[in-house]
């Protein structure tokens, strides 16, 4: 609802007693309510929606000529530190394209710096044309089978909630902790009763899954099957169809949407690069995709506002209609919508310059590397191997024939075996080394302080020489992400906000990321990118074989487990 102080005009101008501040006459009204598309003039005061219909008075008056007019799309589930930048700059990707609201877990930066990284987020996100709900990130660190900067507990998420930083308790993604009552969790849960709470239990299902629910849980994004979404669905959950840079998960989910269950399913973006943001785009892409897929395009835009707004008790937006607000998107083909203008809390959106942020963060890399020794002891012929799969954050769980050398287990190029490294970069010495098939190198080294959720530096090389000089370039940058070919830096993009984000322009940001994926492409990896594969391939509450900086996670057994079997 409307503040107070302000309902009485609102109520004057709904009335058609006082003069809207903006009359967008001749609209062709997307209404995710009906169903229908109904032909009116929107009467706007303020930031709000004050009525529809004919014979409103206003100040200033904008002719749509018959355009169409929807709610701005909500992303469900998205991760802003993993566009490279800070939130301002993340917004000039995302507006631009009709996308007015996210569900934000900075569960990234606040692996990295704690409340800290979080109320930063915050900071950076008032005043913004793009409303960032920020949620509380549930698991920090993922799980004590790695090394964060910094451990949230019950009491430090409730300061959130108390100075209503955060709307809810952000993707709970330690779900054997949960199935299993572990009490901290079950703290953090109850700290959150009456308010959303997110979920996350990738190919969890019968009584496991009803013991997830039970705890008060009411969304995945993680299901890559529609078997896997509809035994969901049908215990009660919102099913979050997630379309990332690295996770494809639209075209197979497609065939879940029907007329029974399709006010149960949100789009989300997760994690998604600036390449992607700027050329493809996000949830706006994903709503095209829909439609040209056979969704009716009503029911298309009702999974990308309406459905998350109610999902997350946003009652103040996601459709069109009084006393919500007044964040549209125009567009002219209903069967492929493109913006071509929009509207942010009942104002034209237009590009500003943006000044540069000041870190209030600090330095954020705490390792000092010349004591890094990459070498793997042989204790066995036959070695544990993290298989990436194609476009899927699950991995399989390979044991194959180690190369020794010596008395080294080392990368096999021929069989696409490479050495991977996840170190501390927080301050301790601990540091993981494994192997990984499925990447694709042929030669030298990619590295990065962007890997999920803890974000330690992961290097995945060839060689020893490429490796340590990846790792170095990273190092230099305070973090940031490189590619190597022995001793020779290939190309590198510093993130100087928690190793994480730059608040570079986001087009410079994707030129960068671009010279990075060309350099990869050179040294061999075919696949579409690297490193955000790389950034999953140390997140170990995601089936099914994890390298941490404490070892090898068997997520399946949720332990850590020898290199050598």
């Amino acid at each position: 609802m409307m503040p107070a102080n302000r309902l009485p005009q609102l109520l004057a101008v709904a009335r058609g007693d006082a003069p809207a501040d903006l009359l967008l006459r001749n609209a062709h009204l997307v209404n995710v309510f009906s169903g229908k598309i109904e032909q009116t003039d929107i009467a706007i005061f303020d930031d709000r929606i004050a009525g529809l219909g004919a014979d409103y008075r206003a100040n200033s008056t904008i002719d749509l000529e018959g355009a169409f007019v929807a709610p701005g799309l909500i992303d469900a589930h998205v991760h802003i530190e993993s566009s490279l930048c800070i939130p301002s700059q993340f917004a000039v990707a995302v507006v631009p394209r009709g996308i007015t609201t996210v569900v934000a877990d900075p569960h990234e930066i606040a692996n990295v710096a704690g409340l800290a990284g979080i109320r930063f987020m915050a900071e950076q996100s008032r005043g913004l044309p793009l409303r960032v709900v920020l949620m509380a990130p549930s698991c920090v660190p993922a799980t004590p089978m790695s090394t964060s900067g910094a451990t949230l507990t019950a009491d430090d998420l409730a300061s959130l909630l108390a100075d209503q930083t955060v709307h809810g308790l952000a993707e709970v993604m330690n779900f054997p902790a949960v199935i299993q009552g572990d009490q901290a969790v079950l703290e953090k849960l109850a700290v959150f009763a009456g308010h959303p709470l997110d979920g996350h239990c990738p190919s969890v299902t019968g009584k496991s899954l009803n013991a997830y629910i039970a705890a008060g849980i009411t969304s995945d994004h993680e299901c890559s099957s529609v078997e896997q979404a509809r035994e969901k669905l049908s215990r009660g959950m919102y099913i979050f169809i997630r379309e990332a840079s690295n996770a494809h998960n639209l075209q197979a989910l497609l065939p879940l949407i029907d007329q029974a269950n399709q006010r149960r399913i949100c789009f989300c973006t997760d994690d998604r690069q600036p390449a992607d943001l700027l050329g493809e785009g996000g949830i706006d892409h994903m709503l095209r995709t829909a439609i040209a897929s056979g969704i009716d395009p009503v029911s298309a835009f009702r999974l990308c506002t309406l459905n998350a707004a109610e999902c997350f008790g946003l009652s103040d937006r996601g459709a069109i209609a009084p006393g919500r607000f007044a964040d549209l998107l125009v567009f002219d083909d209903l069967k492929h919508p493109v913006a071509k203008q929009v509207f942010t809390a009942g104002k034209l959106y237009r590009p500003t310059a943006l000044a540069p942020s000041i870190s209030a963060l600090g330095d954020s890399f705490h390792r000092n590397l010349n004591d890094i020794d990459f070498r793997i002891p042989a204790k066995g012929k036959r070695i544990r191997v993290i298989g990436a799969v194609c476009d899927q954050l699950l991995t399989e769980h390979r044991i194959l024939d180690a190369r020794i050398d010596g008395d080294s287990a080392v990368s096999d190029v021929s069989r696409d075996i490479l050495k991977m490294a996840v170190i501390n970069r927080h301050g301790g010495p601990s540091i993981g080394l494994g192997f990984i098939q499925g990447v694709g190198l042929r030669r030298g080294a990619i590295a990065g302080t962007v890997a999920h959720d803890h974000h330690n530096l992961v290097i995945i090389g060839c060689d020893d020489i490429s490796m340590h000089t990846a790792a170095r370039a990273v190092a230099a940058s305070a973090g940031g992400l490189a590619a190597a070919a022995g001793e020779k830096i290939l190309a590198s993009l510093g993130l100087p906000f928690a190793g994480l984000m730059s608040d570079r322009p986001i087009a410079q940001v994707r030129d960068a990321y671009a010279a990075l994926l060309a350099a990869a492409a050179e040294l061999g990896s075919a696949l579409h990118d690297p490193y955000m594969a790389m950034s999953f391939m140390a997140l170990e509450v995601i089936p099914s074989l994890k390298l941490t900086d404490k070892g090898l996670v068997d997520v399946d057994a949720f332990g850590l487990v020898d290199l050598f079997p």
